[in-house]
């Protein structure tokens, strides 16, 4: 293990973190929200530690191994995790550190589950700091790092591979890693602007622009205001946030390509955005075909847009609402929280287990229904019109298991904790999904549940986050043998 290596590149992120204090620390003195003391102090803090790591060991030039991408991947997520809490405790001093860490947590890994049951009594700075923790968070530190941290002296090849969201690991934007991170960098901003300008337009005020652009790209969650959409009461800001979350529940990859050959070719010949659209499609169906004749709303326009809009931000996991729907009749709440399973495209800051590895799945259970029918037949399972190496399958299978058993096992935890099974199972499931909102308790917020079920849905966001294999593998022996 390079421990030197890993040690100087933890104190050069830490020092990065560090000035992301400053923005939070800027709207507080705008706004004279008596918290820029908070964001201040955490810089110096945080600049300090960083420094305290990096000096000693700065001169350490050595390639990162596989295993130590690995290793501190996990190690910076947990040290900007915490280290994030910081301005949170110190601006909300009535909080515990307990729902500082969660609140931390829940923004960088953009799962949108808070512990806040009142939005508009935090200060500015503090609603923006939450949005921005999800924007930074969006595409994964470490792939940012990469892009902009070129002093980090290493190829950055194991970082990426154990980072970025996608369960294609070998799909690449450009040759280089340095500017296939640059490209996603440029992309996920372009997008953060239009999307602001777009809800400006569309009604809101700059601030509240701005914060729900950096969550909507993100695919987080986190709104200004406690009734989420629902406050603006307006359809057109909806269809603006609708446009955008599906923009970003897309494989970033397929934008580059996109905006490379100023083509929407890219897109047409995707497998699985197709199948991504027609999942959002077929559940904006049920959803608003469904509430229209329940007849629990006025009308049938306000059933319907309420039924498209929730299907697509829970199908994407980002976890906005314009109504309780954890509160719906029937069987809507739990038909949404199983689509948020499949969650966006490989590639995507969305969460859940993908939908290219579920469309795998999918064609593989097909194929050995064909295969018990006809055994000396040989079907191959096409992506894409590539045939699926039985590698690949082999890999997906094991990240589905490993998704289930984290699931089973994270709510016979919760249960123990004294929650009831609905409130136990949707919480794991909307935090494992990075999805933010859940069923029974956690419908609103998670304020009311204990502090050991916080914690452990901190480690279950970082087990969706850090898409379940990061995460486990430094626990196996042979992680740690030479």
């Amino acid at each position: 293990m390079k421990l030197a290596t890993i040690q100087r590149i933890l104190g050069m992120l830490l020092m990065l973190s560090s000035g992301t204090m400053l923005p939070p620390a800027w709207v507080a003195f705008w706004s004279h929200d008596g918290t820029i003391s908070a964001f201040l102090t955490s810089f110096v803090l945080l600049l300090v530690v960083g420094l305290a790591l990096w000096l000693p060991v700065h001169r350490a030039r050595q390639e990162l191994r596989v295993r130590d991408g690995y290793m501190i991947v996990v190690t910076m997520w947990l040290a900007v995790g915490f280290s994030s809490a910081v301005p949170i405790t110190l601006a909300a001093p009535e909080l515990s550190i307990t729902d500082a860490v969660f609140e931390a947590f829940s923004g960088l890994t953009t799962t949108g589950a808070t512990i806040f049951e009142e939005l508009e009594v935090l200060p500015l700075s503090l609603l923006y700091y939450r949005a921005q923790l999800q924007w930074l968070g969006g595409m994964g530190i470490v792939v940012l790092a990469v892009a902009i941290l070129p002093l980090l002296g290493i190829g950055g090849v194991q970082l990426y591979r154990a980072e970025t969201p996608s369960p294609m690991k070998d799909s690449k934007l450009t040759p280089r890693v340095k500017e296939t991170a640059k490209a996603l960098w440029y992309i996920y901003a372009g997008l953060t602007v239009v999307c602001c300008i777009a809800y400006w337009l569309a009604g809101m005020d700059w601030f509240d622009a701005v914060t729900h652009s950096f969550t909507t790209i993100a695919i987080g969650g986190f709104s200004t205001h406690t009734e989420s959409f629902a406050f603006f009461d307006s359809a057109l800001i909806e269809a603006v946030a609708v446009v955008f979350m599906i923009l970003s529940g897309m494989n970033f990859a397929l934008h580059f390509r996109a905006w490379r050959v100023v083509s929407i070719a890219p897109y047409a010949g995707d497998a699985e955005l197709r199948a991504y659209l027609k999942i959002l499609c077929i559940t904006a169906v049920i959803a608003g075909s469904y509430l229209a004749f329940a007849g629990i709303y006025p009308d049938v326009f306000t059933a319907v847009h309420n039924g498209i809009f929730q299907a697509v931000s829970i199908g994407t996991t980002t976890g906005y609402t314009t109504d309780a729907f954890w509160l719906w009749p029937g069987f809507l709440p739990l038909l949404l929280i199983m689509v948020s399973f499949i969650g966006g495209c490989g590639g995507s800051t969305a969460g859940g287990i993908k939908v290219v590895r579920s469309m795998l799945l999918y064609r593989q259970g097909v194929r050995e229904i064909r295969v018990l029918l006809h055994p000396n037949a040989y079907v191959p399972i096409r992506a894409g019109g590539i045939v699926v190496a039985p590698q690949t399958l082999t890999y997906i299978w094991g990240f589905f298991s490993l998704y289930v058993a984290c699931l089973c096992f994270g709510s016979l935890v919760l249960a123990a904790t004294g929650l009831d099974l609905v409130t136990a199972i949707s919480a794991v499931a909307a935090c494992l999904n990075n999805l933010g909102p859940g069923l029974g308790e956690v419908g609103p917020n998670y304020a009311s549940i204990s502090n050991p079920a916080k914690w452990a849905l901190v480690i279950a966001m970082l087990l969706g986050r850090l898409e379940i294999y990061t995460l486990l593998i430094i626990f196996t022996p042979a992680f740690w043998r030479d």
